[in-house]
């Protein structure tokens, strides 16, 4: 095994090693613009035939517009077929994540000041909200609930579900999550093709107002395009974890840690930061023998050894700056005391403190959201929440005596700007 990058803060060429993987996640796949614009215009202008013609050519089945949509017979069907236990942990996970999020919930702001004047923010949800879950390399039941869930505590009235289905095969799981999340609206169509569904609509499918949840690459670029005609959570890149240790740590749980995220896809990336260059050492030999009996060791390899980096700092303030540069979506401190460390962090998607927090927690029954941001996007981004499927409405009141007591200000700005009806339809009401 060549084993991940490895680079040290103290030598003469850090910088430029550390640009390079930074660098390493900003190549687009050639080609897919070109592809997922070329998808969006046919479902523009064919409506249901392209959903059809897309669906049998991508995921080897055929469908018919009546047949795009699950019925409610098949969805209770498959949420019945649902092993007890994986069941009861679907529901487990459901209830912790919607108690988390109702207590997002933001309430409505009021303010009157001296003047008289009364100022308000109210908010309202989203009227309809177009979720999409992958169906490709692996389902995500997980991804059901954590998009879902936070739109209906919110108050969206509508939730449709598109959901690719490769040679027909419906998830039972995907769909026993979204009937507990209250989703009825789903559909068997994927990809990018989907994605222009939700965004302009076909004769089968209604348009919503914000689509959100992750995909592949042609998923994540039709995000980007139809962006503005449908609001967007947000351009997911691959999934990624950086894990801060010290001595304290155990190494065999430090490697599974970051294996896990390297299991994703090839693509995922796995970050070590230590002072400690004897643990990083160790780790590295563990990774290599725990891969040896991973289902997915295969993919896990290739991300670990293409992606995955081992950097080796002079001390624990030194690892947390590395991960604020790198600002990425899954932080782990495993460290004697997070806390500390966790108080020099400014950017991370989610941060799991301590040994007995493994990310994976965060991934299924923790409650606090799982879609995060990627690509070191968390220097400016949050994660999921409440406030995804929110608008905020501000509202101004005014009696005569407030309008007086604030409207020749009003005035003086509006005239110094040569706005002179605005400053009109102040002192018409004055006069």
């Amino acid at each position: 095994m060549s084993g991940p990058r490895r680079l040290t803060t103290a030598a003469p060429g850090f910088e430029a090693a550390f640009a390079a993987l930074l660098a390493d996640r900003d190549e687009p796949l050639p080609g897919v613009a070109d592809a997922v614009r070329a998808i969006i215009a046919a479902v523009r202008a064919e409506g249901d035939a392209a959903l059809a013609r897309f669906t049998e050519r991508f995921d080897r089945s055929s469908l018919t517009a009546d047949r795009f949509a699950l019925t409610e017979a098949e969805i209770e069907a498959a949420a019945a077929s649902v092993p007890t236990d994986l069941a009861d942990a679907i529901d487990l996970a459901a209830a912790r994540i919607e108690a988390f999020h109702r207590a997002q919930m933001p309430a409505d702001l009021v303010t009157r000041d001296a003047t008289g004047l009364a100022v308000g923010l109210r908010w309202r949800p989203l009227d309809s909200v177009g979720l999409y879950v992958p169906g490709g390399k692996a389902a995500y039941p997980s991804s059901v609930l954590m998009n879902a869930i936070p739109a209906k505590v919110a108050g969206v009235a509508r939730i449709a579900m598109c959901v690719p289905c490769p040679d027909g095969a419906v998830n039972t799981a995907v769909v026993r999550a979204a009937r507990r999340a209250g989703v009825h609206e789903i559909y068997r169509i994927g990809g990018a093709q989907a994605i222009a569904a939700l965004a302009y609509g076909t004769a089968t499918i209604r348009p919503v107002d914000r689509i959100v949840g992750p995909g592949n690459a042609y998923v994540a670029e039709a995000k980007r395009q139809v962006f503005g005609a449908v609001g967007i959570d947000a351009i997911a890149g691959p999934s990624e974890v950086l894990v801060i240790a010290d001595a304290t740590a155990r190494v065999d749980w430090l490697a599974i840690d970051l294996l896990a995220q390297a299991e994703h896809d090839e693509a995922a990336q796995a970050v070590l930061v230590t002072p400690d260059a004897g643990l990083a050492d160790s780790v590295v030999a563990a990774a290599e023998r725990l891969l040896a009996d991973l289902p997915r060791a295969e993919i896990a390899r290739r991300a670990w050894e293409r992606h995955g980096a081992i950097i080796i700092t002079r001390n624990l303030d030194e690892a947390a700056e590395i991960a604020n540069r790198l600002a990425p979506e899954h932080l782990e401190l495993a460290v004697a005391d997070p806390a500390v460390v966790f108080a020099k962090i400014r950017h991370a998607g989610a941060a799991f403190l301590g040994a007995f927090t493994p990310e994976a927690l965060g991934d299924y029954v923790a409650g606090p959201n799982h879609v995060l941001p990627t690509s070191r996007t968390a220097r400016f981004a949050s994660g999921l929440s409440v406030f995804d499927f929110l608008k905020r409405t501000t509202w101004v009141a005014a009696d005569r005596p407030a309008l007086a007591a604030l409207g020749p200000a009003a005035m003086r700005l509006a005239e110094a700007e040569g706005l002179e009806a605005h400053a009109r339809s102040i002192a018409l009401r004055l006069a």
